[in-house]
Order: C-alpha cells, then sequence, then structure tokens
C-alpha cells in the first residue's frame, strides 16, 4: 500500500511539474483589416444598405497557455468601422470608433511545434470612442437632418481561427480570421429630435469580420 501510495503521489507530482513547464505566457501584437455592413434608416422611414468599407484594427493581447493545446488569452483593439450609403442625391459617411476587449478560450493543435492550427471563441466587450456622420449632396451643400447616436458600449461574441508559425524558439508569426457577433442594439434614440431630423441607425447590431496578421513573443 505504501508503495502504491509513493507512486500515486509521484504520478501527480510529475503531472503537476509537466504542466507547468507546459504553461506559458505569450504577448502579441496584430493588424486587423476589419469589414462591416449595416443597414441605415433613410429620411422616408425606408432603410437601405450601406456600401462595405474597409476599416482598420490595431492592438494587442496576453495569453496564457495552460498546456500546449489549451489556453486564455485577453486582447486589446482598437478598432475603426466605415460605412457610406446614399439616398437621392446625398451621401452619408459613418465611422464608428470601437476600443473592444475580447476574453477568449484558445484551443491548439499544438502551440510550441512549428506550425499551430488554432480556435477562438468568448465574450467581447465594446467600448464606443467615437461616431461620426458627414452628409454632403451633389450641390456641395451640408445635410444637417441625419442623426447619429451610438450607446457607449456594446457586447459581442467573437470566434475565430487561425494558424501561427514559430519563427524561432520564441517568436511566432500569426496569420487568421476573426469574426464578432453583436448581442445587443448600439443605437441610441434617447436624445429629443426636431421635426425634421431623424435617426440613421434604429435597432441595429454589430457584425463585422476581420481577417489578422501579427507578432507574438512567447515567454
Amino acid at each position: 500500500m505504501e508503495n502504491k501510495v509513493k507512486m500515486l503521489v509521484a504520478g501527480l507530482f510529475l503531472t503537476l511539474s509537466t504542466g507547468a513547464m507546459a504553461q506559458k505566457v505569450e504577448l502579441g501584437f496584430r493588424i486587423m483589416p476589419t469589414f462591416t455592413a449595416m443597414e441605415f434608416n433613410t429620411s422616408d422611414g425606408g432603410t437601405v444598405k450601406a456600401e462595405g468599407t474597409i476599416g482598420w484594427g490595431i492592438g494587442g493581447f496576453l495569453g496564457v497557455n495552460f498546456t500546449n493545446h489549451v489556453g486564455a488569452q485577453v486582447e486589446v483593439i482598437y478598432t475603426t468601422l466605415s460605412q457610406q450609403y446614399k439616398e437621392a442625391d446625398i451621401t452619408h459617411d459613418i465611422t464608428l470608433k470601437y476600443v473592444n476587449i475580447p476574453l477568449l478560450l484558445s484551443l491548439n493543435t499544438g502551440k510550441d511545434k512549428p506550425v499551430n492550427f488554432n480556435v477562438v471563441a468568448g465574450p467581447q466587450i465594446g467600448l464606443n470612442v467615437g461616431s461620426d456622420i458627414n452628409s454632403q449632396s451633389s450641390d456641395g451643400t451640408t445635410s444637417a437632418q441625419a442623426k447619429l447616436q451610438v450607446k457607449k458600449s456594446d457586447i459581442g461574441f467573437a470566434f475565430g481561427a487561425g494558424i501561427d508559425f514559430g519563427l524561432t524558439s520564441t517568436v511566432r508569426l500569426g496569420l487568421g480570421y476573426r469574426g464578432v457577433r453583436g448581442l445587443i442594439d448600439i443605437s441610441d434614440s434617447s436624445n429629443a429630435l426636431t421635426t425634421d431630423d431623424y435617426y440613421v441607425l434604429d435597432r441595429t447590431k454589430t457584425i463585422t469580420n476581420a481577417g489578422y496578421v501579427g507578432i507574438s513573443l512567447l515567454f
């Protein structure tokens, strides 16, 4: 019995030691070209889908790899979402700016391998840090009727997949895809409007698709 206990303790110690050795901290930086498509209200009560134009995301992440196959990471990403649509002779250019903070579970084929495939998923909090609308008619005059009001925060579900390559034992190059599906309405219609004004956003949820390229360090 004593030998069995010793073997059990030794096995447990070996398991914990292996897990501790496998645990690595990862610090990285990414650039993320981002695409989104939204529907906007028109002055006559209809809706129109905006032209999807490219926006940009830039940020960093901190990850902890509990094993070579399972980890978690938190990211901070500054993202601009650009949209344009036309209504009669008026062109509306809309820009939304967010600081997004996703908390993701990461599953890997082998974090310490020369080539690693991964999938990630988890909740995301978005903080709106700016929203602008520029409305211009064909004769050069500015329309003041379209109003853009956005809530200060957003909650979404982030998911994605990627591949990273070991350039050295500690430096890795990452390429991948990231999608986000908003879970709440980001439009804010709490302010009073004049008779001729209207909100361009109404019951809108963010949907974004992005690629990314980045460099990370394993410690």
